[in-house]
Formats: structure tokens, C-alpha cells, sequence
């Protein structure tokens, strides 16, 4: 549980001092959202940062960066950013700087996308087993992944806990492990995507497994005071997947692994749940998506918990602090909004608009939705202004030509010089 004792009702802003000893000066959290706004060298730059003080002076407890990748030749996506063993930390240090700069705690958010690497990428497609993304007429934007062999499975375990590190080393107080929305780890949790029948796969023990080795190598690593944080799937939202059952036996897992929160999400990039749209025809509700799952996951859980997925509004947050959730997590309203903890302490009724797409094509609509938000991060790193709607159709067509920009600068730095190198080792071999 918390190191504190929990009123009954606590407010969104009421501090909490979580089980590691550290204290968030109030329960709204800034959720990770992709940005895509990393330099060449996958490196935070100026933009980032301003973007990141802008979300701090707004008055957030707690800021959880977008994805960071343990390993930069599997990345989510283009303008991405990877911290490894031997990575440059000053930008980092710049980055973690900007992002307290306000009595606000910082984590990063550290992941392997495992199968869920675009194709254009290039660089490694790996899962637990070889079961590519359904996604109809675009499953071809996806790579066949290959299965994981046991030398594979170790690597990653030892670049989650090298990445922890060096995030401490830079400044920031925490980590937050990616096992949700499809990632590596979530891959590995979901009998849909993990149909092993070794030690890696078949019960929710052995499919749990990357996930509590990865926790605990982090925990054994870093200093006590040093946060350690999982994102988790409530469910994944597709049938064959990660179910409520398969949730509730992690939870009690991590109760024993020393980590000191516990976000609950849902989904993947086949049923978008984090979106607010389901694969298996559930409804969920309007904002807190994920509310009613978490508040069952709190029966169980001894660590404190934190939900995200659609919350706009300061009733909503109250609701979810009242439902027995000791934080709030919001994302897409603080790309629109960046101070809007502030403006809550003004107005309560204030929520801001956040336009979305939803069209006939659920993939299409998903990527367009994720380019809105980008765009309005983008405009924050520049300097500009946020305000006006911007158009899902418009957002998707130069977040594409963006896209494809930054892949050609991605793969001439880190893909085709690896190979290069392959064919020379070809060469002289036969030679």
C-alpha cells in the first residue's frame, strides 16, 4: 500500500507519497504520449524540452514521459527516443530538468515494441511467437515478427534494466514499465499473441514471467527512493487475449515485486481500447475508460493504482479518486490543454475539446487520432499557440508525409549502415 495513510475521498490535488518514500505534490498525473519529436541521435531536443516545461508549470504531480526504447534498432516509431547503456545523457539530463522544473516528479516510461515495429523501420520485429498484426487491409504497414529465442528474451531484460539506469543517472525519479497496449511485454502476457510451451509461455505465470524479471532487475538496480512503475492491461479487448483474470493474477504477482504503482489501460493496436474502441464489441464509458476495471484490480492490489483513457474533466478525475484509485492519469486533454491542473484550480468546470476521428476504418481512425495529438504537441514544442480544432483528415495526411520523412532519416542513420556492414561481413567471409 502507500506509505501514507488514504483519506476517504481523497481531492485531485492532495499530495500522495508513494511506497518508495517519494512524494507527488498532487494525484494528476501526465500520462506517456507518443511525440515523435527526438533528434537524430533518438536524443530529447529543444522542442521536447519545451514541451515537457510547458506540461510541468501547468501544474501536473507527476509527469510520465511518452515511450522510450530500451534497444534503438526496435522502435515504435520514426523521431522516436532510446536510452541505452552507452547513450549520451546530457540531453536527458536537459530533458528531466525541464520536466521538474516545477516541484513536479518525472519517469520515463521505457518499452520494447516487439512486434509492433512498422515495416518501413526496418530493424528488429521480435515476439514471443510468430503471430503477425491482424489488421485486414493494413496488416501489410507490420513485419512478420520472429519468435524470441532464450538469448533474445535475456538481452531485453538486461536493456529494460540498463535504460532504468541510466534514466536515474539523467535526473529522473522514476521508471514506468510498458507491459500494456501490445508492446514486448504485453505481448508476452496475452495467450493471443504468446502460444509458447516453454517457460515463457502457456500459464499466466509463465506468460508473467518477462514482465516480474524485468521488474525485479530494475528494483534490485536502482536506488530505494527510485520509483518503479507498470503500466498494465486491464484487458487487451480481443477475444483469445489478456483477460480481467489474467490482470488480477498480475496484480497480486506485483504486490510481492516492489513497485510503487500500477497504471491500468487496455488494448492494442488490433482493438484500440486506449482509444475508446473495443475488438470484442464492448462498450466503454465516455471517459475513464478504464475506471471499472481498476476499481476491481484495487481489490486485490496492495500497490497504488492509476487509471488513464479519455478523462477531460475535474468531476471525472474526482470520480476516479473517489472510485478508490489514488491517480489520475490524463493524456490527450494536457496536449490540447498543457496547464490544465492550473485552470482547474481556477475553474472546475473547465474541460477542454479535443476533436477525433470516427470513421468506418478503425485503423485509419486510430492512426489519425494519434496524429491529432501529435500535432498539438508539436505546435507546444514550437512555441505556438493550441487553440482552434484541428481536422482528423488533414492531421493524418502531414503526419504521414512527416512520418515518412523522419523513416528515411531513421534508416539511413541506423538501418542501412548495419547493412553495409552485413554484406561486408559476407564478403570477407567468403573470401
Amino acid at each position: 500500500m502507500s506509505a501514507e495513510p488514504m483519506s476517504a475521498k481523497p481531492m485531485p490535488f492532495e499530495p500522495v507519497t508513494l511506497p518508495c518514500g517519494q512524494t507527488l505534490k498532487n494525484r494528476i498525473v501526465k500520462a506517456a504520449m507518443e511525440e515523435n519529436l527526438g533528434t537524430a541521435q533518438l536524443a530529447p531536443g529543444d522542442g521536447l524540452l519545451r514541451l515537457y516545461r510547458q506540461w510541468s508549470e501547468g501544474g501536473a504531480g507527476l509527469i510520465i514521459t511518452g515511450n522510450v526504447m530500451v534497444d534503438k534498432l526496435a522502435m515504435t516509431g520514426p523521431g522516436g527516443l532510446a536510452l541505452e547503456e552507452g547513450t549520451d545523457l546530457e540531453p536527458f539530463r536537459r530533458w528531466a530538468a525541464a520536466a521538474k522544473c516545477n516541484d513536479t516528479r518525472a519517469w520515463v516510461q521505457i518499452s520494447h515494441p516487439g512486434r509492433q515495429v512498422f515495416k518501413a523501420m526496418g530493424g528488429k520485429a521480435l515476439a514471443p511467437s510468430a503471430v503477425a498484426l491482424e489488421l485486414g487491409k493494413h496488416s501489410k504497414m507490420f513485419p512478420q515478427p520472429k519468435a524470441m529465442e532464450e538469448q533474445e528474451i535475456r538481452d531485453v531484460i538486461q536493456r529494460f534494466v540498463a535504460t532504468a539506469l541510466q534514466a536515474e543517472r539523467s535526473g529522473f525519479d522514476g521508471v514506468q514499465v510498458h507491459a500494456a497496449h501490445g508492446y514486448l511485454i504485453s505481448q508476452f502476457l496475452s495467450p493471443h499473441t504468446n502460444r509458447r510451451d516453454d517457460d515463457w509461455g502457456g500459464s499466466i505465470d509463465n506468460r508473467a514471467r518477462l514482465l516480474l524479471e524485468v521488474v525485479r532487475g530494475i528494483r534490485a538496480a536502482v536506488g530505494s527512493q527510485f520509483a518503479v512503475a507498470v503500466k498494465l492491461n486491464s484487458a487487451d479487448f480481443q477475444r483469445g487475449g489478456f483477460d480481467e483474470r489474467d490482470s488480477s493474477a498480475v496484480v497480486v504477482m506485483l504486490n510481492r515485486a516492489g513497485i510503487d504503482l500500477i497504471e491500468i489501460s487496455g488494448g492494442n493496436y488490433e482493438a484500440p481500447a486506449m482509444q475508446g474502441r473495443t475488438a470484442d464489441q464492448r462498450t466503454l464509458a465516455r471517459e475513464a475508460y478504464f475506471l471499472e476495471f481498476a476499481q476491481q484490480l484495487a481489490k486485490v492490489s496492495q500497490v497504488p493504482l492509476m487509471t488513464t483513457g479519455g478523462i477531460t474533466s475535474f468531476a471525472t478525475a474526482e470520480r476516479v479518486l473517489n472510485a478508490g484509485v489514488q491517480l489520475v492519469g490524463i493524456a490527450s486533454a494536457l496536449a490540447v490543454q498543457p496547464d490544465l491542473p492550473k485552470r482547474w484550480q481556477q475553474d472546475q468546470a473547465f474541460s477542454p475539446s479535443i476533436p477525433t476521428a470516427n470513421w468506418k476504418d478503425k485503423t485509419l481512425s486510430g492512426l489519425a487520432n494519434m496524429e491529432l495529438v501529435k500535432r498539438y504537441m508539436q505546435r507546444l514544442a514550437a512555441g505556438k499557440r493550441t487553440t482552434g480544432s484541428l481536422n482528423p483528415l488533414i492531421s493524418l495526411m502531414l503526419g504521414q508525409l512527416r512520418q515518412q520523412k523522419l523513416i528515411r532519416r531513421y534508416r539511413s542513420l541506423y538501418i542501412e549502415p548495419l547493412k553495409a556492414e552485413s554484406v561486408r561481413a559476407t564478403v570477407e567471409n567468403v573470401d
